[in-house]
């Protein structure tokens, strides 16, 4: 077996991109510290065709030099907005048909290998502080909380780790559905 040349890819340019029909995943920053972490979730934003990331509260926007650094191009790609609080963005995307889904631990969470999503179904996922998680505010304004199961000792994972967990796992549901045959 070879390695392949980055050239060898076949990967989107950023027009390329732009233009590329999305997939019905948003992505909600909840006041998250890392510039580090910003960068890795827009990589993983790129990596899965996800329609918009929405930055809140205290999480940096770009163009930052530790941003750039993780998102490698990234943040050229991806739609991005920021927003000031969370709280007020959960009720717009639901106005929107957005289904919001905070990804924490919580009583009667559902587990994200339990979670079913519709084909097309948008889902805004709310990723939260890396101390504090999701407020407990945010969390009570969704529509469903997501958990990660969990079988070592520590009790969370990195956020950009999560959001890479869970966007694969919905966009791996979502493309088996468009290939169910009736």
């Amino acid at each position: 077996m070879r390695k392949l040349e980055n050239s060898e890819l076949d990967r989107l340019d950023v027009a390329g991109f732009k233009k590329a029909e999305k997939n019905p995943i948003i992505i909600v920053l909840d006041n998250i510290r890392s510039l580090n972490n910003i960068g890795s979730v827009f990589r993983t934003a790129d990596a899965f065709l996800v329609k918009k990331v929405f930055l809140c509260g205290i999480t940096a926007t770009p163009p930052h030099k530790d941003i750039r650094k993780t998102a490698l191009g990234a943040t050229e790609s991806v739609e991005w907005e920021y927003r000031q609080n969370t709280l007020e963005l959960v009720p717009e995307l639901k106005r929107q048909g957005a289904r919001t889904i905070a990804v924490e631990q919580a009583e009667n969470a559902t587990m994200l290998n339990d979670f079913n999503v519709g084909n097309n179904e948008t889902v805004a996922l709310i990723f939260g502080n890396e101390v504090k998680g999701v407020s407990q505010e945010v969390v009570s304004a969704c529509d469903l909380v997501l958990e990660i199961p969990q079988f070592g000792t520590k009790h969370s994972l990195n956020i950009s780790v999560s959001a890479g967990v869970v966007v694969w796992d919905i966009w791996a549901k979502l493309r088996a559905s468009k290939t169910k045959k009736p």
